[in-house]
């Protein structure tokens, strides 16, 4: 059988991490395309170049240069193209929404339209958002009306739109993941999840004594991030191109998540969290999230392994560990704050 050739864009995130680990124990040949930066942010993926050397690398590559995707396409000839590249933090998109309207929707389209130029066959992916549905009433599903509440959530929008214009327009094999809030341990530190794990071993410490937080009553559907990656790969393998919604069907607020991480070591969130509404105010709010992911469970078989209560454990672990601390050690700290 011939080995597939998978192209992905965004891989040194946390979605592109996952992905790439899951598509290389499938036997796929994974080419990730890289942004060029000033730093090398290569870590997520570091281990993959030494374990997978013959079937694992990255290039550098521009998706708003379209020449930049025609030669990275036509040299590599991929038989799958995940899109997970974008400006993917939604309060940065307030302050840079030019920029994000335009990289995430013009991005989707350059990548597409070399697809239809170059090889049709190719199948595509689309990370789509649950941000696209914005003030919806829950539970959002496929057919539930997009309501964007930011840019980046507009952005998402038009890229969807983008997907199944060139699906139904020129047959493309082109599919959308609309996928929930997914965390893991490799989630950057400037999203809410991460930020309070993160931050609570450096409380334990006596790093720091506050943190500072916003709107704490918005409620999110968090999943794992590896069981997704799973997901976006059912996607993809589907004899038919469509729009998919992958979610928990449970969700949480804020509080909860603090309730939750700082009571894993016993202490009481409200001692150490400070709200600034003024700091993290957002023109507007995306106030409840909660995903119908009924479609993709029948027809994909698909499921999330992971639940609430070991995401907040496995993240708060794997930050105890950076610092040198296990649960057991950081209750025996904590004590000492109470």
């Amino acid at each position: 059988m011939k080995r597939k050739k998978a192209l992905i864009t965004g891989i040194t995130g946390q979605d592109g991490s996952y992905l790439s680990e899951l598509l290389l124990s499938k036997n796929y040949k994974v080419l990730g395309m890289m942004r060029r930066s000033s730093s090398f942010n290569t870590s997520r993926i570091d281990h993959l170049y030494k374990k997978f050397k013959n079937n694992f690398d990255t290039e550098y590559g521009d998706l708003m240069d379209d020449s930049s995707i025609h030669s990275i396409i036509s040299k590599f000839k991929p038989d799958e193209i995940y899109n997970l590249g974008a400006q993917s933090h939604v309060g940065i998109s307030f302050k840079t929404a030019k920029s994000t309207l335009t990289y995430n929707t013009l991005s989707t389209f350059n990548i597409l339209e070399t697809i239809r130029i170059t090889n049709k066959k190719i199948r595509f992916y689309q990370a789509s958002s649950s941000e696209m549905f914005g003030i919806t009433k829950p539970p959002q599903r496929e057919n539930s009306q997009f309501l964007p509440q930011s840019p980046y959530g507009i952005s998402k929008v038009g890229a969807y739109h983008t997907t199944r214009y060139f699906r139904n327009a020129y047959k493309l094999h082109a599919c959308n993941g609309i996928l929930f809030n997914h965390e893991s341990p490799r989630r950057g530190l400037n999203f809410v999840t991460r930020k309070i794990t993160f931050n609570i071993p450096l409380i334990l410490k006596g790093e720091i004594k506050k943190l500072k937080m916003g709107n704490l009553d918005i409620k999110r559907d968090w999943g794992f991030a590896g069981d997704y990656a799973d997901a976006i790969w059912k996607i993809v393998q589907y004899k038919k191109a469509d729009d998919w919604v992958v979610a928990t069907g449970e969700n949480y607020s804020i509080k909860e998540f603090l309730d939750e991480c700082f009571g894993l070591v016993g202490l009481n969130w409200k001692k150490f969290i400070i709200q600034d509404s003024k700091q993290y105010l957002r023109p507007s709010e995306v106030p409840n999230l909660k995903g119908d992911a009924s479609k993709v469970k029948k027809i994909l078989k698909w499921k999330p392994k992971v639940k609430f209560k070991s995401l907040c454990k496995m993240m708060l672990e794997s930050d105890l560990a950076s610092n040198g601390l296990d649960f057991n050690e950081a209750k025996k700290l904590a004590s000492k704050l109470k």
